[in-house]
């Protein structure tokens, strides 16, 4: 006998596609980037990510506007601030650009869901995520300490989440208690517990101006070699108060979202990271690749695993999902 054909003739049609179509992609599970700067008035396109900018504290509430309009629910805030030290005390000033930024959103949006990353990179003089010896070695101990201010003083401007870029160890858990101890049990944790020491994150190291002044992050950050080290970081992650755990990048680490969502109750999110998206954008800008190469990408993220998508193409999927 031959085989069936009947199923192969189901798919020759659009509506038949939709129909039997197993991985879906909504703008509710989009977080999209924003960097803020200090400044009034000031919205100005990054070049390393053409169609992103950075704005100013006054300057967000058309950009929240357009997202809901879209369906996109939430945000993740990264502050670019004008002075920097080597304690990053910008990072944990009631005043500094993120809080104002939170602090606006909230203002004229109740309902747009912050989050804020937590990390020292963007605000030290030496570029590095944590608090430095003498000798220039990363002191994780006494980093946890300003990681906390940091976190303590978004959820009082009113941040809904937290989110610890820095890799040091133990910091969910002393995060966790800080918020706690200051009242803040209804803010939540989204941890970058799988963060790569990639070389994919050039473009946004431009943006936030957080490239280190020496050295690099590897002692820190994980070896791209390493797949069993991503669950025992999540899981460490998990138990010390995580609500929610990020591996970055996304698509070079496909397999690893799949590992970290099989072994992981609680949700699961990609970083579709700024070099990802600089190569997609400039090979689609320049006619190499079709448009529809994005929404494979981000499709790819979604079949691999992940319940949330941060990513710099989040209002042109949504776009892209709305016309259809």
């Amino acid at each position: 006998m031959y085989p069936r054909t009947r199923g192969r003739r189901l798919r020759e049609t659009e509506a038949i596609r939709s129909l039997v179509r197993e991985t879906r992609l909504s703008p509710s599970e989009l977080v999209y980037p924003i960097f803020v700067i200090e400044g009034e008035g000031e919205k100005r396109e990054i070049p390393s990510m053409p169609g992103n900018y950075h704005f100013s504290a006054d300057m967000l509430d058309d950009e929240i506007g357009e997202l809901k309009g879209l369906g996109i629910n939430a945000v993740l805030l990264f502050g670019v601030p004008g002075i920097k030290d080597a304690f990053g005390s910008e990072a944990y000033r009631d005043a500094g650009v993120v809080q104002r930024a939170v602090k606006s959103i909230k203002a004229q949006h109740p309902d747009m869901y912050v989050i804020t990353d937590v990390c020292m990179c963007q605000y030290t003089d030496h570029g590095h995520c944590g608090m430095l010896t003498e000798t220039g070695r990363v002191e994780n101990d006494r980093t946890l300490e300003y990681l906390s201010r940091i976190a303590l003083s978004h959820a009082k401007a009113g941040a809904d989440m937290v989110a610890p870029s820095d890799m040091m160890d133990g910091r969910v858990g002393y995060i966790r208690d800080h918020l706690d101890e200051n009242g803040y049990k209804h803010v939540g944790i989204m941890s970058y517990a799988v963060k790569y020491a990639s070389a994919f994150y050039g473009p946004f190291r431009d943006a936030a101006g957080s490239a280190p002044s020496f050295g690099d992050r590897k002692t820190y950050q994980m070896d791209p070699a390493n797949s069993d080290e991503a669950l025992r970081e999540a899981r460490a992650d998990i138990r010390e108060g995580a609500d929610i755990i990020i591996v970055k990048p996304a698509l070079a680490y496909l397999d690893i979202v799949r590992r970290v969502k099989d072994s992981a109750n609680i949700p699961v999110a990609a970083y579709n990271v700024s070099g990802e998206y600089a190569m997609l954008r400039n090979a689609v800008d320049s006619g190499i690749l079709g448009e529809d190469a994005i929404m494979e990408s981000l499709i790819s993220i979604k079949r691999a695993g992940a319940d949330i998508i941060i990513t710099y193409f989040a209002k042109e999927i949504a776009r892209k999902l709305r016309r259809e």
